[in-house]
């Protein structure tokens, strides 16, 4: 039972047999809601192809009108090999239930994270076995987080269509009657050495013994054997300190030098191999050093581009997994040495590529819209499961929980909104020491450990005039209110975290004769010719880079979205001016900043 030519889903517990579900499943919308089981649905009269949303073309409906539920169903074939069978989702938007041959073996709630089921005791005699799931995601409800599905009919200003249903992966894994379910690489390069976890699911056994080596190309870094008391392994892996010569630089992950290390997983009983799984993992550390931001215990300007992840054809799923590695690709031929995921966890396909190629991410948790309890739960359920999915990629270095006050819009005024920020802000922190986390990016700041501030002023002049050599940074934050917004609330001063212009730019190339075809594509700043933008774009890029008050920047944006056409690339990622010239904008140096790198 094993995919031929498929990209694995879980990159970082790869397991030998396994088989993907994607393609031709049978699909019924259920506005209704009529059915409660897979036995009510008498017929199928439509077909979609996973992991497509049916709002998208390539799902073969592309019906972007409000459907509130529905319905896929396909069958699947079993081998006869030992062990449990386990049915993974990588998302589902936004609740889902699943049954197996009729039987109910799952429900999820929340629409970019993944769940699982032990689908063992479901499964029939024979080969053929049938998996249906039910899909319920109300287009109008503001409390659950969206990001930037549109809750209108026709996607406007900032939002876009909607994504209903399956819209990542789904498949089986053949696994032991006792198993390695989660693994967890914390790496703590000052001591040169990894915390690893892992918890064990199925058949409770004895005389079990974890077994993990790490290498380094051909090099064997480590190679430990340890008891397993109960359901779950934590141990520290001391690598030997190779001291100060080049090699112990050459381990260091980071963009410029994206060291991974290999990890083969072995579960013992006895004598016996019952699992075995490969995993990677990286030495690197992030870190907040007064106003810098810290690469391995350096200062590292951050050169980010807001990328909203959303592709023409197949919405928030990606097209396939070369177009994940496409996008990895082009934001570092521009320059950029990372990302910021805008309301999107993005596919651990996509983390991959940034964990292989050497490419920093921003986590950013998509919004709910209105707020209320519910949505409180909603955000605090998805956001803890996002965390604890990504936690072991090398690539991702900070997390934001929210963003611009979106389902929480009176924190200047209501303090269960401003408690809502510093719960998120502190859960996080509990739930991860190792990476900075921005309570709430763009304005309003309360707890935090970056300062990011918006700014969409169309006039590099009044960007440099702004955040120039000349700024104070104590009038910045008593004075200055970009987008309108005070960028600290009453009684959480500015304590010297570094700042960052983490969403600036936005200029949309737009010639004249689009705007006289009364086109509804828009930009923060309009331009009518590629020599205006590139000009601006030059412009912009010079008066952030050479600020000494910022330790980072994202440009928005990396490529168009459906009406937002301020993309560095079209939305078929066709690049708007030459990459070179990108490239030379972005990665200008502060060659008279001392200290700078």
């Amino acid at each position: 039972m094993t995919t031929e030519n498929a990209a694995y889903p879980r990159p970082l517990l790869v397991r030998r047999h396994w088989l993907s579900l994607d393609g031709k499943w049978r699909f019924s919308y259920d506005d209704e809601r009529r059915y409660r089981h897979p036995a009510d649905i008498a017929r199928w009269p439509l077909s979609i192809e996973v992991p497509y949303p049916p709002e998208s073309r390539a799902s073969g409906i592309g019906d972007r009108g409000f459907h509130a539920a529905c319905w896929y169903q396909r069958d699947f074939k079993v081998d006869g090999a030992p062990g449990r069978l386990i049915l993974h989702f990588g998302a589902v938007d936004y609740a889902a239930k699943v049954w197996v041959n009729g039987r109910f073996v799952a429900s999820h709630e929340g629409g970019h994270t993944p769940f699982s089921a032990d689908i063992t005791d479901a499964l029939e005699p024979g080969a053929r076995q049938t998996v249906t799931v039910y899909a319920e995601d109300d287009p109008q409800d503001l409390t659950k987080p969206r990001g930037k599905q549109d809750w209108q009919l026709e996607p406007h200003a900032i939002w876009y269509p909607r994504t209903t249903g399956i819209w990542q992966t789904v498949w089986l894994e053949r696994v032991a009657d006792t198993y390695i379910q989660k693994i967890r690489w914390t790496p703590h390069v000052e001591g040169f050495a990894f915390t690893f976890e892992a918890r064990l699911a199925g058949e409770p056994a004895e005389n079990l013994t974890l077994e993990v080596t790490l290498r380094h190309g051909q090099r064997v870094l480590a190679h430990d054997r340890y008891a397993v008391l109960g359901i779950e392994v934590d141990r520290r892996i001391i690598l030997s300190d190779p001291g100060i010569d080049d090699y112990r630089n050459e381990l260091l992950w980071s963009p410029e030098r994206p060291t991974l290390l290999d990890a083969d997983i072995r579960l013992w009983r006895g004598d016996t191999v019952i699992d075995e799984a490969r995993s990677y993992t990286a030495l690197r550390s992030v870190t907040i050093s007064r106003d810098r931001f810290m690469l391995n215990g350096r200062p590292y300007l951050l050169r980010m581009v807001l990328d909203q992840g959303y592709w023409p054809d197949t919405l928030l799923a990606a097209p396939d997994d070369a177009a994940l590695r496409r996008d990895v690709e082009l934001a570092k031929a521009m320059g950029f040495n990372g990302v910021r995921k805008h309301q999107k966890i993005e596919s651990p396909r996509y983390l991959y590529w940034a964990d292989t190629l050497g490419l920093l991410v921003w986590e950013e948790m998509p919004s709910a819209y209105r707020f209320t309890r519910t949505a409180i739960r909603r955000t605090v359920q998805e956001w803890t499961e996002a965390i604890d999915r990504d936690y072991s990629h090398p690539c991702i270095i900070v997390w934001v929980p929210f963003n611009e006050s979106w389902g929480v819009p009176e924190l200047p005024s209501i303090g269960q909104h401003r408690e809502a920020v510093q719960a998120l802000y502190h859960l996080t922190r509990t739930l991860d020491a190792t990476r900075p986390v921005i309570g709430n990016d763009g304005w309003e700041s309360t707890a935090t450990d970056i300062i990011g501030i918006h700014d969409y002023d169309g006039d590099a002049a009044h960007i440099e005039q702004r955040y120039g050599a000349e700024m104070d940074p104590a009038q910045l934050f008593d004075r200055r209110r970009p987008g309108g917004r005070i960028l600290t609330l009453d009684g959480y001063p500015h304590r010297g975290q570094p700042i960052m212009l983490t969403e600036f730019g936005g200029v949309a190339f737009l010639p004249d004769s689009e705007r006289r075809r009364g086109s509804k594509d828009w930009g923060y700043t309009q331009l009518a010719t590629r020599k205006e933008f590139a000009t601006l774009f030059d412009a912009l890029l010079k008066a952030v880079i050479m600020s000494p008050l910022f330790s980072g920047f994202c440009y928005t944006q990396f490529a168009d979205t459906f009406q937002e056409r301020n993309g560095l690339l079209t939305a078929d990622r066709k690049p708007k001016l030459p990459i070179a010239d990108i490239k030379k904008a972005v990665t200008l140096k502060r060659t008279q900043i001392q200290g700078v790198v």
